[in-house]
């Protein structure tokens, strides 16, 4: 087994809030929108890395609800785990990791961020997770 294939693991969070609107960011690094998360650390538990992410990237606290995605990203060897939230505040800040925080509709995740990343919103809307592949903009079927 000395060949076996390592991938790095990460988290999200769908923030949603009592209208049905989405927090989302607009990364720093190469300004696209997309849902808080980021690489889950060694020392910490999924949901651990969701609170902790969405707090670094958007200043909100976070109550984690549940499963609703697991994506690969094909190209990049990346797993995520994607999770339903609920804000505990609601006045989200820019950080050193997005440029713009912002609540959004379903409509304008759809305008704003590609396919692969809207996809993970809108799952959150589903009763039971999806798992999906992707190459980073497009899902795959």
């Amino acid at each position: 087994m000395t060949n076996t294939p390592r991938y790095s693991v990460s988290v999200a969070g769908i923030v949603v809030d009592k209208h049905d609107r989405v927090l989302v960011i607009r990364r720093r690094d190469n300004g696209h929108w997309e849902p808080p998360g980021g690489v889950v650390e060694t020392n910490e538990t999924f949901e651990q890395g969701v609170r902790r992410e969405v707090h670094e990237e958007t200043g909100i606290a976070i109550r984690v609800e549940r499963l609703t995605g697991v994506y690969k990203n094909m190209t990049r060897d990346i797993v995520a785990l994607v999770f339903r939230c609920t804000p505990e505040s609601t006045e989200p800040v820019a950080t050193e990791e997005a440029t713009e925080v912002r609540w959004m509709t379903l409509d304008q995740v759809d305008e704003a961020m590609t396919p692969a990343y809207a996809v993970r919103v809108t799952d959150a809307f589903e009763s039971a997770p999806q798992t999906r592949a992707h190459d980073g903009v497009q899902i795959l079927s």
